[in-house]
C-alpha cells in the first residue's frame, strides 16, 4: 500500500514544482540595465504583463519596473497604485507612451474619471521621481519609476494597462476584452510576505463600457484572494514553496525503494 501511496504523492507533487519553478524563472529572467535591480518579482495574471519591485519599509519608498508589450506597435502601457479603489478611477498612473517616437517616453496620470486623458502629464498623489522606460526583448515596453509612497501604507490595489496607439502624445482608450477588465490586484509591501494577491478573471458582458485609461470606464471591484508572493519568497499560489514541493517529491520517491 506504501508504494502506490508514493508513487501517487510523486505524481502529483512533481508537476507542481515544475510549474512553480518554471513561474519564478519568468519574471527573474528579464536582464536590466546596470543600475537596475529590485528585489522581487511576479508575473501578473492578465495582459501577459510583470512587475519588479523594491519597498522600503523605513522610508515608504517603492521601486518599480513594469513589463508589458503594448496592445499595437505604437501603443503605450501604464501601471499605477489606486489608493481609493479597486477599479481605474482614482488610479495614481505612469504610463509609457511608444508612439511614432524612437523610444517610449513616460508620463503621470491621476485617474478622476472616464474622460480622454491630455498630451501633458497630470501630478499624481504619489511624487514620482526615476520615470524612464526602454525596449526589452520582443518589443515590450519595460516602465520604470520610483514613487513615494504614504507612511504606513502596507498593502494598496494595483492596476495595469495596454493599448494600441497615442494619438497628440496622449493613450488613446484600450480594448476592454476579460483580461482588460481583470488586469488589477492588490499589492502587499510589508507584512507577512511581500506578495501580490491576483483577482478573479472578468468578462465583457453586452452592456461593457468601452474604455478605461483614454477613456471610459471599469468593471468595478475586484475580490482579493490568499496572496501568492513574489519572487523573494519563492512560493506558489498554494502556499507551499517550490523546494518543500521537490523535498516532498524526493521523500515520496525514496520511500517506495
Amino acid at each position: 500500500m506504501a508504494r502506490p501511496l508514493a508513487l501517487l504523492v510523486v505524481l502529483l507533487v512533481s508537476p507542481v514544482a515544475m510549474r512553480a519553478a518554471e513561474a519564478a524563472e519568468a519574471c527573474a529572467g528579464e536582464k536590466f540595465p546596470a543600475g537596475r535591480a529590485y528585489a522581487n518579482c511576479q508575473d501578473l495574471p492578465q495582459l501577459g504583463a510583470a512587475l519588479h519591485w523594491s519597498y522600503d519599509e523605513t522610508k515608504s519608498s517603492l521601486s518599480v519596473a513594469f513589463v508589458a508589450s503594448p496592445a499595437g506597435t505604437g501603443g503605450w502601457v501604464a501601471w499605477g497604485l489606486n489608493p481609493t479603489g479597486e477599479g481605474m478611477v482614482g488610479t495614481q498612473a505612469l504610463v509609457a507612451l511608444k508612439g511614432s517616437s524612437s523610444a517610449p517616453t513616460v508620463k503621470t496620470y491621476n485617474i478622476t474619471g472616464y474622460v480622454p486623458l491630455g498630451g501633458a502629464s497630470t501630478p499624481i498623489a504619489f511624487p514620482a521621481t526615476d520615470l524612464a522606460a526602454d525596449e526589452g526583448a520582443g518589443g515590450k515596453i519595460r516602465l520604470y519609476g520610483k514613487l513615494q509612497l504614504h507612511k504606513g501604507m502596507n498593502a494598496v490595489n494595483q492596476v495595469w494597462q495596454v493599448g494600441y496607439s497615442v494619438t497628440g502624445g496622449a493613450p488613446d482608450k484600450h480594448a476592454f476584452g476579460a483580461a482588460n477588465l481583470a488586469s488589477k490586484t492588490k499589492l502587499v509591501l510589508a507584512g507577512k510576505a511581500t506578495a501580490i494577491s491576483p483577482a478573479p478573471a472578468a468578462t465583457a458582458g453586452p452592456g461593457a463600457p468601452s474604455s478605461s485609461v483614454g477613456g471610459g470606464s471599469d468593471s468595478g471591484s475586484a475580490s482579493s484572494v490568499a496572496p501568492s508572493a513574489g519572487k523573494s519568497a519563492a512560493t506558489t499560489a498554494t502556499g507551499v514553496s517550490a523546494p518543500a514541493l521537490a523535498l516532498l517529491s524526493l521523500v515520496g520517491f525514496l520511500s517506495m525503494v
